[in-house]
């Protein structure tokens, strides 16, 4: 089975053409062994470019241990340069499917190549239950959240998966590994959560770390990347633009006042492509 590695802002994962191949097994089984970094191919997890008759393009995407999630913003934008580059659709506008909904994508190519990528991530979700959390507020603000011995004040957003964002004075590897697992799995949470955690630099600029759902800390999400905008401007802390810096590069988010959609743009890196040879 051939497949590409590629990488957006160092969140990483192993893309396999289904216009092309076939999955030798099932893809939960099949993205916790690619995802291996010491067995395996190493990555935060798989991603599927599968035909529909729905847009150019769909997207699956399976978590670092087999979960399947809804959406990833940082793979979508990797799926959409694969598109383009390998010839699937060459357009600079193109659709892909995804679980949460029929996104659109701007592409920006050089020499024939794609570099960057504007996603419209659609409207937020700020409904508690659809989040989902049991948290109070629609969406909770700065709501109290006691997990590990600590009380954190918490904002929730959806993107199509759920997201917990604590704002910090400063961010340290106590918050992520020790915090992130536990608000992952915290009953308030009946999907489990993504958690970031956040240091706003200036109402334009904030310092990001994320433990997300499934895979551990990753470089990036860009998801939560949006959410973290969507959280900044409803708890009073940033402006509607912003650019994130997560430990795998920039992202530049933008939260329309006229329409409710957020946008970000960031690149799109493809690293290599090999050939699965499946368990020896």
């Amino acid at each position: 089975m051939k497949f590409t590695k590629m990488q957006g802002a160092g969140n990483d994962y192993v893309y396999v053409n289904l216009f092309e191949e076939q999955l030798p097994e099932d893809a939960p089984s099949l993205a916790r062994k690619l995802s291996d970094r010491h067995n395996g191919v190493g990555s935060d997890g798989l991603i599927l470019i599968e035909p529909t008759d729905r847009a150019d393009a769909r997207m699956r995407m399976f978590n670092a241990d087999g979960s399947e999630s809804e959406m990833c913003g940082n793979g979508i934008r990797c799926v959409a340069k694969y598109v383009y580059d390998h010839g699937i659709a060459q357009r600079e506008e193109l659709k892909i499917e995804t679980g949460n909904g029929v996104l659109t994508l701007q592409l920006f190519p050089e020499a024939g190549r794609v570099r960057q990528v504007r996603v419209n991530m659609g409207r937020p979700i700020l409904i508690s239950e659809k989040i989902p959390t049991t948290l109070p507020g629609d969406p909770p603000i700065d709501a109290e959240l006691n997990v590990g011995g600590e009380t954190l004040a918490v904002t929730c957003v959806s993107m199509g998966n759920p997201h917990c964002v604590t704002f910090l004075p400063e961010l340290s590897d106590y918050w992520v590994h020790t915090i992130g697992p536990q608000v992952e799995r915290h009953p308030a949470f009946p999907n489990r959560v993504n958690a970031e955690f956040i240091q706003v630099l200036s109402p334009r600029e904030m310092n990001m770390r994320v433990w997300e759902r499934g895979s551990g800390e990753t470089l990036a999400c860009g998801t939560g990347a949006c959410a973290v905008a969507v959280a900044g401007v409803l708890s009073g802390r940033t402006e509607r633009r912003v650019v994130i810096h997560l430990l795998g590069g920039d992202l530049l988010l933008e939260w329309s006042e006229e329409t409710g959609e957020v946008f970000m743009t960031g690149p799109a890196v493809e690293v290599f492509s090999g050939d699965w040879q499946g368990e020896s």
